[in-house]
């Protein structure tokens, strides 16, 4: 017989997956968005230079650069589900690579935090190749391993879903805390290194004064 302890259980191990999985569903969608503004912006510039109100074009672009930097931290946020160890190495399972997936995500916007990607062509050439990279190894196993696991793909469709390859998820997701451990430091010793020194603007006006 079903006690009431059971039935509140069943309902929170019953909801926290519907929610994981549902957030592994609508992220793609999140990544279609996300590359889609990222690489909109030579439409962008194009469209501004042919605004003649100066105020509407800063009012464009200040919406663009809003809404393409929101998403992204959007993606990163809800991309961190996959380095929680019960729920990628448990469950139902996810994309074996999400959790590199969402470190490139995070490399990404490092590149716009450290960076400016708005106005160097190589700053920008670098944060499209990790924006790349990263959608790849994210939809690739999730639609063709975790959405298509009941279609009788094949062995390598199980390979992309963590749960059924749990070996290698393991070293992928180890691998992964190794890494954001060292791009922590990085960002650490950077701050440390940058605290104290002044800004552009303010030693030129050391200097003319």
């Amino acid at each position: 017989m079903l006690t009431g302890d059971d039935l509140a259980t069943a309902l929170t191990k019953g909801g926290a997956d519907w929610m994981i999985l549902s957030v592994a569903a609508v992220l793609p969608i999140l990544w279609a968005f996300t590359l889609s503004l990222h690489f909109a912006r030579p439409y962008v510039l194009r469209f501004l230079q042919k605004l003649t109100l100066r105020f509407g074009g800063d009012v464009w672009w200040l919406s663009y650069v809003l809404t393409r930097d929101a998403l992204l931290v959007i993606t990163l946020i809800l991309s961190m589900i996959f380095l929680f160890p019960n729920v990628f190495l448990r469950g139902d399972g996810l994309g074996i690579t999400s959790p590199v997936a969402t470190l490139l995500l995070m490399w990404a916007a490092l590149v716009k935090l450290f960076r400016d990607p708005d106005d160097s062509p190589s700053d920008w050439r670098l944060q499209s190749i990790l924006l790349i990279i990263a959608s790849v190894l994210y939809i690739v196993p999730q639609v063709y391993g975790l959405e298509a696991v009941d279609q009788h793909l094949g062995s390598w469709s199980s390979a992309l879903i963590s749960t059924t390859n749990i070996d290698v998820a393991r070293y992928i997701l180890w691998g992964t805390y190794i890494l954001i451990a060292l791009t922590g430091a990085f960002v650490f010793v950077r701050f440390l290194i940058q605290l104290g020194k002044p800004e552009a603007g303010d030693a030129s006006s050391l200097v003319e004064g």
